[in-house]
């Protein structure tokens, strides 16, 4: 690794987010979405014609769902016009599918990400990476030992051709239909690349793998999905960052999330988002859970103009149980609205949300959740904690707990607080020798310490550094 990207790497996350390459794309789609796009689109990446047939339906229920405007408190979504989006960049890599050699990758490609420090990370900590620029997967690779005992781990265009049945039994089917919401249906037309995840019966990936998401080009749109299937008595903890540099005109950025966790089966999803401020970043995030499983999300939020986040988790088997933590950061300009829901429709099942805001120079948060609990989950519980932390008289943050509860015997509490960072604090902690920015930083890492201390030492690094650049208003 060179000088530079050692400098980059080790003291300057600034820079290493906010660069930006010259496009250079094999193919890219035209602006807006229309059946021939949807067509051009399946038809370069050779699909099924059962997949072509998947994202023309999605496409009719995109056309004729209105887009949602009627949620109290909502973003701004005015500007979110698909018709100037560029949906799909195949950039110039010569291998469809990606390479499973770093030193294949073309170099401005291979900048990229040795700059964001994706190479060491799966040097250092990681069962397998993979890296999407653009629309696609350029590099995917998976630690020999783990697919000795079936685990698979490539990108989802891939597994569309290699695994077709499972994909084509899990895919947009049961989590998250395109009828779910515009942009589920949306993403289900136009989807591209993203991450599949398979899991075997009763195996442990005791070290984490990894996928990082790239947008470079301006005016585009990412539509990366995630399908991970972990079956009966697994473990797996997928991680999850995305970022792109500030342009001229806004971005979208609208993923799909599909977790299936299997009987007495442990799933942990994290991810850790940077976009810059003038991307909207719209996305499905959900999983169903059986007997005895575990889910767990947690999730770091910054930048982008704005955020609709909820993942949520089907609670379907008796003892299954959930936990999200989330933490959201607003500034100037900033309108993150994120939250979690919760379905428990069985018996002693379990939900732990936790959600951390920060707001300054007039950024707005807001907690939106829902926890629903079916009549006939007997003995089920749930505990909901949102704490918002604001830096000034014009930033804001709310809080809009929805809890839909149908059954007598269950154990159900909600806590909220909200405050701003105290002089007092400020000035105790500048009485022992710190400044003024020292000193709110200490505080904002002390809120945020649930949150970093469920992530791996390399991601908590980041995180924290993130919001440090945040509270400077350093990043686009």
């Amino acid at each position: 690794m060179s000088s530079e990207q050692d400098h980059l790497k080790e003291t300057d996350t600034e820079a290493r987010f906010e660069f930006k390459k010259e496009q250079k794309a094999a193919f890219a789609a035209e602006k807006g979405l229309t059946e021939e796009t949807i067509r051009v689109i399946s038809e370069d990446k050779d699909e099924p014609e059962w997949m072509l047939e998947r994202r023309l339906r999605a496409l009719k229920q995109f056309q004729k769902m209105p887009m949602p405007t009627d949620w109290p408190g909502q973003p701004d979504l005015s500007e979110v016009d698909v018709d100037q989006i560029v949906p799909y960049i195949r950039p110039d890599v010569e291998v469809r599918g990606g390479v499973d050699d770093w030193r294949d990758l073309p170099d401005d490609i291979k900048d990229t990400f040795d700059k964001l420090g994706i190479p060491e990370a799966e040097k250092n900590a990681l069962s397998g990476v993979g890296a999407q620029y653009e629309s696609e997967v350029v590099y995917q690779n998976m630690q020999e030992r783990w697919e000795e005992k079936g685990v698979v781990f490539m990108n989802m265009d891939q597994a569309v051709q290699e695994h077709e049945d499972i994909v084509k039994e899990y895919f947009m089917t049961k989590c998250v239909p395109p009828s779910d919401n515009k942009f589920a249906a949306l993403h289900g037309a136009i989807w591209s690349g993203g991450s599949f995840v398979y899991v075997p019966e009763d195996t442990t990936v005791d070290m984490p793998v990894q996928a990082y998401f790239r947008m470079n080009s301006e005016g585009m749109g990412q539509f990366e999905h995630t399908l991970i299937v972990a079956e009966k008595g697994s473990e797996v903890h997928y991680i999850e960052g995305c970022s792109a540099p500030k342009y001229s005109a806004f971005n979208l950025h609208s993923g799909g999330v599909e977790v299936f966790v299997g009987e007495d089966a442990h799933v942990q999803y994290s991810t850790v988002q940077n976009w810059s401020k003038n991307t909207y970043n719209l996305n499905t995030k959900r999983a169903i859970v059986e007997k005895g499983g575990r889910m767990e999300w947690i999730s770091g939020s910054m930048g982008s103009k704005a955020t609709m986040l909820y993942p949520a988790s089907i609670l379907k088997g008796r003892g299954a149980s959930d936990n999200h933590i989330t933490i959201a950061f607003a500034g100037e300009g900033q309108n993150i609205d994120t939250g979690a829901k919760v379905y428990h429709n069985a018996p002693e099942t379990k939900s732990t949300i936790e959600s951390k805001s920060i707001s300054k120079d007039g950024g707005r948060t807001n907690y939106r959740g829902l926890v629903h609990i079916a009549n006939g989950a007997k003995n089920s519980s749930t505990a909901v904690e949102c704490d918002a932390l604001m830096f000034d008289n014009e930033s804001t943050s709310d809080t809009m707990p929805y809890m839909e509860i149908n059954e007598s015997t269950v154990d159900v509490a909600h806590e909220a607080t909200v405050g701003k960072i105290g002089d007092e604090d400020v000035f105790y902690l500048q009485s022992r020798g710190l400044d003024d920015d020292d000193a709110k930083q200490m505080i904002v890492s002390g809120f945020i310490e649930p949150i970093t201390e469920e992530l791996p030492i390399e991601y908590a690094v980041e995180l924290n550094r993130l919001v440090e650049l945040e509270m400077e208003g350093s990043l686009g």
